[in-house]
């Protein structure tokens, strides 16, 4: 049988009820209250707290606050009138199990609306994010066949030109071979007529004189014997040699088809994840396989976080955070941690980091870079540092400007920085 609690405190303004439960030595989660427009429920084994409320309330912007054993509900009316009691009364049992079953149902249809939205809007957010994929690499492509085709169109430039210069170099070099053998020709022209001159009889009036005859001719004599022995074919080419040198290249493309930045880069976010894995070696030796997984180690902190061992979580996060620090929500769970523990100045540098690695802002991120603005707000308004914190929490609000509890935070922040400063 349940125990029923009778003890509970109440007061109303005309637009709200304030509800006092006090639940001493018990444990409450949210998965213990039930509340709808006209019901409200609190199950505890063994204890029950039930209400059929006066009027109807806005149970979406209702909240319900636990801590110190004791669960202070902010229910907001649907109609600004005061109430008579805080349950209706002179109600019997059939009209309070229809309530009953009528809030389960009206529950029920909530939950099934609000999965069926989420579902819809998961799907929006997937098209829309592959959607801007795509546009992204279409100009991406676009971006290097442009690149490529400037590139083509400067190296034939190069090329034609090297080819005219090509043309004209043999062009020149035929022209002055032409010129020299012109010139070998008329010097062999010079030599045989000087010889023809030599060969000549100096005196046709003496008969004395005859030609000496040639060897191998018999009775016959030749004066170009010797010119035709002195004839010289060109001297042959000169050789030489080309040295040709290549740039050192650590991809295999061509240096004119290359990205040069975007390949440094690469290369230097490769170098600083080989020095990532290899460093400290000797402590991940003794760990197991699914120790050295990130998402394993996240998993582990979360576990910590939820049973109230924050040291242990931080420990966790901070090895995950080691073997891979891209991953943003591994700052903003360890953030938490650090608020948990008053580390304000590290859940500032955590959520800071978490929004750095929250680039570019989508959809599918809202919720994680509302929690970083949040939690870096809540840090800067207890080092009271409000200005800042203000700031945090209006650009949370930006991404999510239906938060009821965010706004109600910023205001309380406004009213204590005019608070500071009319003290000042």
């Amino acid at each position: 049988m349940p125990v029923w609690l009778r003890e509970y405190s109440w007061r109303q303004t005309a637009s709200a009820v304030y509800l006092s439960l006090p639940l001493r030595g018990v444990r409450v989660t949210p998965a213990n209250i039930f509340c709808t427009d006209q019901y409200l429920k609190v199950s505890i084994p063994p204890f029950l707290f039930e209400a059929i409320l006066y009027a109807p309330i806005d149970d979406t912007n209702s909240t319900a606050k636990i801590g110190n054993g004791i669960i202070f509900f902010t229910l907001y009316k649907k109609e600004v009138a005061m109430w008579d009691s805080l349950t209706l009364a002179n109600a019997n049992k059939e009209n309070l199990q229809y309530l009953r079953e009528n809030a389960v149902l009206k529950a029920h249809e909530k939950a099934k609306e609000e999965t069926e939205a989420k579902k819809v809007t998961k799907q929006e957010h997937k098209k829309y994010a592959l959607e801007a994929t795509m546009k992204l690499e279409e100009a991406e492509r676009k971006r290097i066949e442009d690149l490529k085709e400037r590139e083509r169109q400067r190296v034939t430039k190069e090329l034609e030109l090297w080819k005219k210069q090509q043309k004209d170099a043999e062009k020149q070099k035929r022209v002055q071979k032409e010129v020299e053998l012109h010139q070998e020709v008329e010097q062999l022209k010079e030599k045989k007529k000087e010889k023809m001159n030599k060969t000549r009889i100096p005196n046709e009036g003496t008969s004395k004189t005859r030609l000496k005859p040639t060897k191998g001719c018999h009775g016959s004599y030749s004066m170009f014997s010797e010119n035709l022995k002195e004839e010289q074919l060109p001297a042959p080419r000169s050789a030489a040699t080309i040295k040709i040198n290549f740039t050192s290249r650590v991809f295999p493309t061509a240096l004119r088809e290359s990205r040069i930045a975007e390949e440094e880069e690469w290369l230097c976010k490769q170098a600083e994840a080989r020095r990532t894995v290899s460093a400290d070696l000797s402590e991940l030796e003794d760990l197991k396989e699914e120790e050295k997984n990130p998402d394993w180690l996240k998993d582990k902190g979360n576990k910590m976080f939820a049973t109230g061992n924050y040291l242990a979580a931080v420990n966790a996060y901070n090895l995950a955070v080691r073997l891979n620090n891209k991953l943003p929500l591994l700052y903003l769970n360890r953030a938490a941690c650090h608020l948990k523990l008053r580390n304000l100045h590290k859940a500032i540098e955590d959520s800071s980091k978490a929004l750095e690695l929250l680039t570019p802002p989508v959809p599918d991120n809202e919720n994680a870079r509302v929690k970083a603005y949040v939690r870096r707000g809540t840090a800067f308004c207890q080092l009271e540092l409000y200005t800042e914190g203000l700031q945090d929490y209006e650009a949370a609000l930006k991404i999510d400007p239906k938060n009821k509890t965010i706004e109600k935070d910023a205001e309380k922040i406004r009213h204590l920085i005019q608070g500071t400063t009319q003290d000042s």
